[in-house]
């Protein structure tokens, strides 16, 4: 699970999070601006618990069956990624 694209998008959830405290920091910053900042740290974080939930139903769930079907694997994994 602790993969590079896991890592990378962790990273940059931080970097969006380091921004928004400089924005804080600014007095010149506007509302709007720090709103459209935390949306999308909302959105990365939202983005990265699907990630870790598909990874995670791969490598852990569906992996180690024997009666494994990947159609319905990324059936399953579609209705996650719509909903979640």
């Amino acid at each position: 699970m602790r993969s590079k694209s896991t890592l990378t998008r962790v990273r940059r959830i931080e970097g969006q999070i380091n921004a928004i405290q400089s924005r804080l920091a600014d007095s010149d910053a506007t509302c709007t601006e720090i709103l459209q900042q935390v949306a999308a740290v909302d959105g990365a974080l939202n983005g990265l618990m699907r990630h870790l939930i598909e990874v995670y139903l791969r490598e852990r769930v569906f992996a180690n069956t024997e009666e494994s079907d990947p159609e319905k694997l990324e059936e399953f994994l579609t209705l996650c990624k719509r909903y979640l």
